[in-house]
């Protein structure tokens, strides 16, 4: 039967992983006696248990301790870490599987049921009876088994031993202690460890598999409740974060830990939990966060932009921070009173949001100044204006007015409204405080400082229409490639609809263009203009020339591959070196669109003698000083060394109708009357990945940036606005003060005692929108090298199934669509490349027949044939910007274009800036070293709800790390 949403698709691949990995499950009756054409421990991956005194080469594979090949690269990229070495002793597959709970006083005795599968070796005549299959080698037949068991708990020194019936063998394992801590659990409370172990008699080597329990399962259910786990971190009062973590997770708790195995506790509404059970492959749902609804406010831009008074304005934005009031009210009142530190943390909490509602008052009150008010209104135009022009990218016909009306959501609209004082009036204390954007991924962080951005850029024409509001006002910062080429397309958008707004009242804006440029290493953008003869063939006359003789092979001379205006792809002609191709001053880069809009006016406004704002080359950048600069953190290491960057902070002293001029180009131009305003406004994007040996260089060029940013005032120093953005920080006040040397910070939206509610966003269930699903997968005495394959070819061949019953290529909305892309993330290009080799061979051959695993008996198994492209694509930090640009091109692609991907291999490269909503499914070889890292590169997948995300995380259990996460996996 095909599914009919990608949702149903995703259950079927977690079916096909259980059953393909591990076997049927102890209610899968349809599999219940399955006839498998091979040895079990050859079938199955993992998921059994072998006699205590098996021999050796039963206990062990003979690949079991093989690495992933490395790969020798000399360099110094993010994501060429050395990953974490196994344990030196060889991995034996397991004898025993169990789990550790505790148990109140009162509880005397647990009920345990053992559930397993035996298998047997089946003789040829009776395989002849029940099959027409041609017999093969090593004919299994499994038995399902289950018993149920009522073991005491009583206190000793040596574990209590148990027999499980008729099961030749298996015995549990209980051994219970006292838990002295009486201040952290309830007085008489024991921690109960529970194991099932295979003692069998070993069985002869040919069917050595017979003595095997197979899918082994343990369920404990008590009449009384488990006690949870005390969590020991947030009491102390000495880290904000835990503080936090604390009180929002006060009634989230973890019940069971596995041994060998995950463990899962079923939890009743209210916190209670009397039943826990084992599972080889544990599975655990992050529910999706939303940005909440606030009623009564106008969101829509438009509508914003048309109001005629700050009085409207005011009438259209002040439910919010009525509703905002009201919500902190409530909040107090719900807030827990007991103990005393999670009450003095949620008032605290609270009491931020008060000063957070304050300034989105005071943001509304700054409208009085018509400058203000007109800035945010062309603000709020400029946006609406981008946002339709991006919706129309690849949408044959679809004009920009036919789209629904572009709304903020409410926190972006809050974060623009609070930083308007800071802005606006740079003596103000806001313009010191660093504001900390922290919203989940995909959630809209870029539209709310694109907003503040164009308001900023806005204000500073109208209140110096002249040559003087000049020079660069934004500076928005990247530590990564993929990331910085991410935003140019959104950011140059609006660089595009802003240029338009000037050009229709260049009285009110000026007549200096609106651009944007791209400041990043030579590897992205030429930095030079170069001439004939140089021999440089990284400039940006080289490049363009080769990619005008050759646009198939070479790559673009820009790292955009189509207009941020219309969407049209890039070509040849798109570029052009002036005045003189042989000795040029300037890369003019315009739209080749000429079509007409069914009203006859054109599709892109950028055509011919009207270029697109862009600026790539440094060159160009230093002299035309852009009015936006997207830049890397590490292209600022330049300042010391050219001269020409001074420029970037208004340090000019001439201009002339083709820029600006510094000390380093003397007798050209026209005086000015005094240098240029330096930045207004500094946003540092993924503020997290700013640590390490990074951070600290980062913290030592930004005290000369913020030196060269400040600006004398009436009455103090005017430092540059900063606000920075993340999805994941940890002691965000001490990392912005390391870096940024500033002492005050606001996170936003500040969070709330329910860690499910902040006002500004909330927690969804996964019954109302669905999630994104996680699933642990540990083979111990297996290679990660089989381990990923397996996973793999089951990913692929289910999802290829999928995909053929629900009709293929002529389904254009096929559900199967978003899984048919694997991404695969490592923590090194070391594993990466091992990992590429077996992806590139055995994947690929094997997935051709993989149709034919299947068990003896069924019409069909769980996979479909597929042939897959011979070389998977990589995000890494070896592959060129334009190959990278392309990479991502084609990842959007649905699967049935003929440019579709297969396979792609990506590292860290990918943690931000890969936003591309059709993807849904990832597989995570090893656990990263650090959640944000782990939160951030998952989240790539799943983020439409309708195309829910399923995360297949493959953990070595010979890593201390990686078994912690696979033991607790559902904590």
């Amino acid at each position: 039967m095909s599914s009919t949403t990608p949702a149903e698709v995703r259950t079927h691949l977690l079916d096909a992983l259980q059953l393909d990995l591990v076997g049927p499950t102890p209610d899968d009756l349809a599999h219940a006696e399955e006839i498998i054409p091979q040895p079990p421990s050859k079938w199955y991956l993992t998921g059994f248990l072998v006699p205590c005194n098996a021999p050796i080469d039963v206990r062990s594979d003979d690949t079991g301790d093989d690495e992933l090949d490395a790969v020798s690269r000399s360099g110094a990229g993010d994501d060429e870490a050395t990953p974490d070495k196994s344990s030196a002793r060889k991995g034996f597959f397991p004898s025993s599987m169990g789990m550790s709970l505790l148990v109140p006083k009162q509880t005397s005795s647990l009920h345990i049921t053992v559930c397993w599968g035996d298998y047997k070796p089946l003789l040829t005549d009776q395989i002849e009876a029940e099959s027409k299959s041609t017999l093969r080698v090593g004919t299994w037949q499994r038995t399902p088994r289950h018993a149920n068991l009522t073991v005491p708990i009583q206190i000793s020194e040596t574990p209590l031993e148990f027999d499980i019936p008729e099961s030749k063998g298996l015995k549990l394992m209980v051994s219970a202690r006292s838990v002295t801590s009486e201040d952290l659990v309830p007085p008489g409370t024991r921690s109960v460890s529970i194991f099932l172990v295979n003692q069998r008699r070993p069985a002869p080597n040919k069917a050595s598999d017979a003595a095997h329990a197979f899918q082994t399962k343990l369920i404990i259910q008590t009449e009384d409740a488990f006690v949870p786990r005390p969590d020991l971190r947030g009491g102390n009062g000495e880290d904000w974060d835990e503080r936090v973590a604390d009180l929002q997770y006060r009634d989230d708790y973890e019940f069971a830990v596995g041994h060998n195995v995950s463990a899962i506790a079923m939890v009743e509404p209210g916190g209670i939990c009397q039943k826990a059970w084992t599972a080889w492959i544990p599975t655990a749902d992050v529910e999706k966060v939303i940005p909440a609804t606030v009623p009564d406010v106008e969101l829509e831009m438009e509508r914003l932009a048309a109001a005629p008074t700050p009085a409207a304005l005011r009438d259209f934005l002040q439910p919010m921070v009525d509703a905002y009031a009201e919500w902190i009210a409530e909040q107090r009142a719900k807030a827990p009173s007991s103990p005393k530190h999670r009450s003095e943390t949620a008032s605290d909490l609270l009491n931020r949001a008060v000063i957070a509602n304050q300034r989105i008052a005071a943001g509304l009150q700054a409208m009085n100044d018509p400058q203000v008010f007109e800035a945010f209104r062309i603000a709020n135009r400029a946006i609406a204006t981008a946002i339709r022009q991006r919706l129309t990218h690849d949408k044959e016909g679809v004009m920009p007015e036919s789209l629904s009306a572009p709304k903020w959501r409410p926190f972006q609209l809050a974060f623009l409204l609070m930083n308007i004082v800071g802005i606006a009036n740079p003596e103000q204390d806001d313009r010191e405080l660093v504001d900390l954007l922290f919203f989940p991924t995909g959630g809209g962080k870029t539209e709310a400082y694109l907003g503040l951005a164009a308001f900023t850029l806005v204000l500073r024409r109208l209140r110096q229409p002249g040559i003087h509001s000049a020079g660069l006002s934004v500076l928005m910062r990247y530590t990564l490639r993929l990331l910085t080429l991410d935003q140019l397309g959104r950011a140059a958008t609006l660089i595009c609809a802003l240029e338009l707004e000037r050009q229709n009242d260049v009285e009110k804006l000026g007549k200096h263009p609106f651009e944007i440029g791209l400041w990043v290493g030579q590897a992205a953008t030429p930095n030079k203009m170069g001439k004939k003869g140089d021999g440089d063939e990284n400039s940006a006359r080289a490049r363009t020339i080769a990619y005008q003789n050759n646009d198939r092979q070479k790559p673009s001379p820009i790292p955009l591959e189509n207009c941020p205006w219309c969407g049209t792809r890039f070509t040849k002609n798109s570029f052009q070196l002036l005045p003189d191709p042989n000795e040029p001053d300037d890369l003019r880069v315009a739209c080749v669109n000429r079509k007409k809009r069914s009203d006859g006016k054109p599709q892109c406004a950028f055509i011919g003698n009207q270029p697109l704002p862009i600026l790539t080359v440094d060159d160009q950048i230093y002299r035309r000083l852009p009015c936006f600069i997207i830049a890397t953190v590490d292209k600022f290491a330049s300042l010391p060394w050219v001269g020409e960057t001074g420029g970037l902070f208004g340090k000019v002293e001439r201009y002339d109708k083709d820029g600006f001029y510094g000390p380093c180009r003397p007798g050209r131009g026209h005086p000015l009357n005094h240098p240029l305003p330096p930045p207004d406004l500094i946003i540092q994007d993924e503020l997290h990945l700013i640590s390490g040996p990074l951070g600290t260089m980062v913290g030592l060029y930004e005290t000369a940036i913020d030196a060269l940013s400040t600006q004398e005032g009436k009455q103090k120093q005017i430092r540059p606005k900063i606000v920075a953005s993340t999805a994941t920080v940890r002691r965000a006040t001490n990392q912005i003060r390391a870096l940024f040397g500033r002492e005050a910070v606001d996170v936003f939206p500040p969070p709330g005692p329910d860690r499910r509610d902040s006002f500004f966003a909330k927690t969804v269930p996964a019954t109302e929108k669905n999630a994104r699903t996680y699933i642990g997968i540990a083979a111990q005495g297996r290679s990660l090298k089989v381990v990923l394959l397996r996973t793999y070819l089951a990913l692929l061949g289910a999802a290829q199934k999928d995909w053929e019953l629900a009709g293929g290529s002529e389904n254009p909305n096929n559900p199967a669509d978003p899984y048919m892309t694997l991404l695969g993330y490592f923590n090194s290009l070391r594993e990466l490349g091992g990992s590429r080799r077996i992806v590139e061979d055995e994947v690929n051959a094997r997935l051709t027949q993989y149709s034919q695993r299947k068990r003896l008996g069924e019409a069909e198994g769980s996979f479909a044939d597929r042939k897959i492209n011979d070389l998977p694509l990589e995000l890494t930090s070896r592959v060129s910007t334009n190959q990278v640009a392309d990479t991502k091109r084609r990842l959007a692609l649905p699967f049935q274009d003929k440019e579709h991907v297969d396979v792609t291999l990506a590292t860290n490269m990918i943690s931000v800036g890969l936003d591309i909503t059709r993807l849904g499914l990832m597989v995570v070889l090893g656990q990263p070293k650090t959640a944000a890292e782990y939160i951030q590169a998952t989240s790539r997948v799943g983020r439409d709800e309708k195309r829910p995300g399923l995360v297949i995380t493959l953990l070595n259990v010979h890593r201390p790390r990686d078994r912690s996460h696979y033991e607790r996996f559902q904590a």
